[in-house]
């Protein structure tokens, strides 16, 4: 990976808030992309690409057809993807395995580049607290519950899904967007404790929306990856520096 890159970035939440607002979003990301291609290795696409994503037997939510065939383009060209499904795309089954050669991860894994650990996760259900959602996530999880969400007709569930979420946004508000300081960060108190178990340089997460670079304890570094809707920031691994940056063009 000689003069090759790892590439990191999160929460793109494509559906929301708006058509035409998500559009231009996804054009951005496309763009992005096209940007990091030249160098990039791999590619790490760390949860909630969608703001709600449910696969059928037969049927995926409609749109986002810039992106999926611009990560086709990519994997077609040698560049391995990887994606790692989030609370709002937690159901992805195979359709990316098959139709777009991505790899999915459904948990947290630990990479090694260039003697470096990683630890990369979405990073929801992680950390001390927020029991309603960890409890939440075991039952949307189940495959009892993915069996009875999918007899339902997608003109009903996809719809409930996307209500779900924007009374989500109106009770949360910019709440992910206050910084709450190292000992109420629950993704960094994550880290701080795993990091008495086990040897990691690096933590890459998202889902907390607000961009941060922390030092743990001086021995690691936590990184969450922020958003697009927003910030449109990434993280980029030059096989020596992490580097937390944003994207404007």
């Amino acid at each position: 990976m000689e003069n090759k890159k790892i590439y990191f970035a999160s929460d793109f939440h494509l559906g929301v808030p708006t058509f035409e607002i998500s559009l231009e979003r996804e054009k951005s990301i496309c763009r992005w992309l096209d940007f990091i291609k030249a160098d990039a290795a791999e590619i790490y696409l760390v949860g909630d690409l969608f703001d709600f994503w449910f696969e059928h037997k037969y049927t995926v939510p409609k749109g986002f057809t810039r992106l999926l065939g611009k990560i086709a383009e990519l994997t077609d060209a040698g560049i391995k993807v990887f994606f790692f499904t989030g609370n709002h795309d937690l159901w992805m089954q195979d359709y990316f395995i098959k139709e777009l050669n991505v790899v999915i991860h459904h948990q947290p894994i630990t990479k090694i580049f260039n003697n470096k650990t990683f630890l990369i996760g979405h990073g929801d259900g992680l950390g001390p607290g927020d029991k309603g959602y960890k409890l939440l996530k075991i039952i949307f999880t189940s495959k009892i519950c993915h069996w009875l969400y999918s007899r339902l007709h997608p003109n009903f569930s996809f719809w409930f899904a996307r209500f779900t979420s924007r009374r989500s946004r109106i009770t949360t508000g910019d709440s992910d967007e206050i910084f709450l300081g190292n000992e109420k960060e629950w993704l960094f108190l994550y880290s701080r404790e795993y990091l008495k178990s086990h040897k990691i340089d690096f933590f890459i997460f998202g889902h907390r929306h607000l961009p941060l670079e922390l030092d743990v304890d001086g021995k690691a570094t936590y990184i969450n990856l922020g958003e697009w809707i927003k910030y449109r920031t990434y993280a980029v691994f030059d096989g020596n520096k992490l580097s937390l940056l944003s994207f404007d063009k």
